[in-house]
């Protein structure tokens, strides 16, 4: 079978050949039809992920497929069932075996192109602004990094929430697409004094964060008394450094976010969450924004589209 792997973290990932494995006792097989990419993925081929495989891996968080191989002692799926999985790893792949209890069944109506886009993305934005900030309708939500995978899922969910979202991003065109997202007003980063903006708005109740760097130091100055703010990455490349005596003065909060984490030790959290999501999903009141969808032999193109910040959305890449 077809791989997209990482063999070193000093050589870019590039397509391979490995057999096509059997699941262990507990896995089920999925013959993959979609792969959404992750700006995780970037920092796993580089080694600098917090959850980096060792040497070489197959790269691709979350996938979508069909089930064609059950392992001993799994039970509630079936060969032929359409699952969404997030493995971490292996997605990038023609088929993958991935643990049975990270995998959730599929509604009939939902392309493999959307689930292969849908639980990072919509799983961290929502368990962040509802399970760790509380968002409250009325309440004001600033959304950095607003056209990125998960900064659009920030700015849908948040309005569904019943927030004004203000939506931060570069350039007109992603501005758009976070305005079609439903933010009530926008911010060109490129062009705009976020901290001017915001204060005039009167501040923010919750600020979601995937950026880092000069955005959460203007974010952060610019918050109301009381706000939450959400730690959950830094595209940026600059981590920023908090000084306690600020949060103190404004009793402000700051949340990290790693939405894989809860897997670990409060797996019903998500869950939970992806049950209401894909709710959403079926009554039509979320849908994915894909950007690109590129065959297997361009994932490394995918990838630099996520590294250039070209894309808006996901990208996904369609296996077969």
């Amino acid at each position: 079978m077809r791989v997209f792997m990482t063999m070193s973290h000093d050589i870019a990932p590039s397509l391979g050949t490995l057999p096509v494995p059997d699941p262990a006792a507990k896995e089920i097989r999925v013959k993959v039809a979609a792969c959404g990419l992750n700006f995780a993925d970037l920092l796993m081929a580089s080694g600098s992920y917090q959850e980096t495989p060792p040497l070489p891996f197959t790269l691709g968080m979350e996938v979508a497929g069909t089930i064609d191989a059950l392992g001993h002692d799994v039970s509630g799926f079936a060969l032929g069932d359409r699952v969404a999985v997030f493995g971490g790893q292996g997605g990038l792949a023609e088929y993958g075996c991935f643990d049975a209890t990270r995998a959730v069944h599929l509604p009939d109506a939902m392309p493999f192109t959307d689930a292969a886009a849908f639980q990072v993305a919509y799983g961290t934005s929502h368990l962040a602004l509802s399970h760790r900030a509380r968002l409250q309708p009325g309440e004001t939500l600033l959304v950095l990094g607003a056209a990125g995978g998960v900064g659009l899922t920030a700015v849908e969910i948040g309005k569904l929430m019943g927030a004004r979202v203000v939506a931060c991003a570069r350039g007109a065109d992603k501005l758009a697409a976070a305005q079609a997202a439903g933010a009530d007003v926008l911010i060109d980063a490129q062009t705009d004094d976020l901290r001017a903006v915001m204060k005039d708005l009167g501040g923010s109740d919750v600020v979601y964060d995937p950026v880092g760097g000069d955005q959460f130091t203007a974010a952060f100055r610019s918050c109301r008394p009381e706000a939450r703010i959400l730690s959950i990455g830094f595209a940026s490349g600059a981590v920023p450094q908090i000084k306690a005596n600020h949060l103190l003065v404004k009793n402000i909060t700051v949340h990290g976010v790693y939405w894989g984490g809860y897997l670990q030790f409060s797996p019903k959290v998500l869950t939970d969450s992806l049950a209401t999501l894909m709710a959403w999903y079926s009554a039509g009141r979320i849908k994915p924004h894909v950007s690109h969808i590129l065959p297997l032999e361009q994932a490394a193109e995918g990838m630099e589209l996520l590294r250039s910040r070209a894309s808006t959305g996901k990208v996904v890449i369609k296996i077969t």
